[in-house]
């Protein structure tokens, strides 16, 4: 068992073929079975759940000067026809080219930026030959739901939609690519505060000029929200909606010209 400081914040730990980079300041006695649901529910500390292609683990964790943090703890499933075949496994050609290493690597980046997105706590490798299965551990927005949970029950003022909107837009202003943006991973706190999480497959976009990928992530937003207003009995969202939010992304652009 190896244990080396990568840096000031953040420790790396290795035990056989295990590999996890987790954050020191907030884990102080930090153990690879945290990646773990078991290791909570054996606490008694698993706070809640939510299903989605796995299921996704909300826990709390308490340090030394028992100060709570509320967690969440994600396993890296696959989508689409080859996670019918293959569930949780990919190809594994070194630990930074990880899903769960580039994903913490990011989250590490948007919060140097400052940018209103989980923090980064823990993830974990585990290499089998030449495929691999990873765990994440990032921070819990508190006081928060998702857009779709919102919008079944109420509708959002012109205000919020321009917020969310332009929240985008720092994200996009950064270069930072969400390879999934749909209205599940867009959350509203109890002060209407915008959050994006997921960053699973996302990307440090460095080209200033290119806006393809930007477009593409918009209208891929736009199609999550029909997609739920075509499924769900009540689910408050217009195309004067879509409007004030496209506003808001504009007009963000605006202000930071000037």
């Amino acid at each position: 068992m190896s244990q080396t400081i990568t840096s000031a914040q953040f420790s790396k730990f290795e035990q056989g073929n295990v590999t996890c980079v987790y954050n020191q300041t907030l884990i102080t006695n930090f153990n690879a079975a945290m990646l773990s649901p078991s290791y909570w529910q054996q606490s008694n500390a698993v706070t809640g759940s939510a299903q989605g292609r796995g299921t996704t683990w909300f826990v709390e964790y308490n340090d030394n000067s028992n100060t709570p943090h509320d967690w969440v703890l994600r396993h890296y499933y696959r989508g689409g026809l080859i996670g019918k075949i293959i569930k949780d496994s990919y190809w594994f050609s070194g630990v930074e080219k990880t899903r769960a290493a580039c994903e913490f690597a990011l989250l590490r980046h948007m919060n140097t930026l400052q940018l209103p997105t989980p923090e980064p706590i823990a993830y974990r490798v585990m290499q089998h030959g030449f495929h691999y299965q990873a765990d994440l551990l990032s921070s819990r927005i508190e006081h928060a739901q998702d857009l779709v949970a919102i919008l079944s029950e109420k509708a959002l003022t012109d205000d919020i939609w321009h917020n969310i909107g332009a929240t985008i837009k720092r994200f996009h202003q950064h270069g930072i690519y969400h390879h999934d943006l749909n209205s599940h991973n867009i959350l509203l706190n109890d002060k209407k505060q915008v959050f994006l999480i997921d960053f699973d497959r996302g990307e440090l976009r460095t080209n200033p000029v290119e806006t393809n990928w930007k477009q593409a992530n918009m209208a891929r937003l736009q199609r999550s929200f029909l997609k739920e207003l075509n499924k769900l009995e009540q689910f408050n969202f217009t195309e004067q909606n879509w409007q004030a939010l496209k506003d808001g992304y504009q007009d963000a652009d605006v202000e930071r010209q000037n």
